[in-house]
């Protein structure tokens, strides 16, 4: 839930300034933002209006926004293990495979199902 209301939220600003900050807590009428750095925390500061509204907006009594600095550092791809494929889902994905018409999907659906 605290993911799609993050992404409702931030639609309503910049782009660049979206791309830098999201929602890390709703509690008691306010919502917390999480900021990469002092800059953006100030920026984000001058659109604290639009996030309450359109929290409001979403169905939230936001009252209040607070604004964190936080480290927020990109998760290593291999840091979490992958799970093997069942042979169920293989299957499903060569006969979705075959439904497709574009040769570069179809060829990539085949290269999932083929994954162990």
């Amino acid at each position: 839930m605290l993911d799609a209301l993050d992404r409702q939220l931030r639609h309503c600003l910049p782009s660049a300034l979206a791309d830098h900050c999201r929602l890390g807590n709703v509690r008691d009428g306010t919502l917390v933002f999480l900021v990469g750095s002092p800059v953006w925390k100030a920026k984000l500061r001058l659109h604290a209006d639009d996030l309450l509204e359109a929290a409001r907006a979403a169905g939230l009594p936001a009252r209040e926004l607070v604004l964190k600095v936080a480290t927020m550092q990109p998760v290593p791809p291999d840091a979490a293990p992958r799970l093997p494929l069942s042979r169920a889902a293989r299957d499903a994905l060569r006969a979705a495979a075959e439904t497709i018409k574009d040769p570069e999907l179809r060829a990539r659906l085949i290269a999932l199902a083929s994954v162990p």
